[in-house]
């Protein structure tokens, strides 16, 4: 099996949708843990140089979210409600508070590889092509890598 250390992210052809995959040194429960505890998942969301407050988190059913985040001298908050956190799978909706109107639904899955690796699956699921283009326009790659580079390190601690 290949081990994927840059994240992929790839563009549905038929549906509105991205995936993201890439695969951590770390076990399921490791990356369940920094995706909702709130004090490791601000130590690593978002690009370099990202500064990240967690305003509401309540990371179980039902339970909602919301962060702002600094980047580059702007300000940038985003939230959502947690649908399902389980130990292998947290589905979720994720909004820009900067474009309220455009809701993704997530589903982040959590494969254990063994020898205590893990691969992350995450699929967001927005409501048109125009909406999931201008997300991969955004540059969100840059922030997914270096994001999911901080989680990295935030693991190894």
């Amino acid at each position: 099996m290949t081990t994927i250390t840059q994240a992929k992210i790839e563009a549905d052809e038929h549906l509105p949708i991205i995936r993201i995959t890439r695969d951590f040194a770390a076990t399921p429960a490791q990356l369940h843990v920094a995706h909702t505890d709130p004090e490791r998942f601000a130590q690593w969301v978002g690009p370099e140089g990202t500064e990240t407050e967690i305003t509401v988190w309540d990371a179980r059913d039902g339970g909602e979210w919301r962060f702002m985040s600094r980047h580059n001298g702007q300000q940038y908050a985003f939230r959502g409600c947690f649908h399902e956190v389980s130990e292998r799978r947290i589905v979720q909706t994720f909004t820009y508070e900067g474009d309220p109107d455009g809701v993704s639904l997530e589903t982040l899955t959590f494969e254990d590889l063994g020898d205590g690796r893990t691969r992350l699956e995450a699929q967001s699921l927005v409501d048109s092509f125009e909406g999931r283009d201008a997300w991969l326009r955004s540059g969100m790659e840059v922030g997914v890598n270096e994001g999911y580079a901080k989680l990295d390190q935030v693991l190894h601690r």
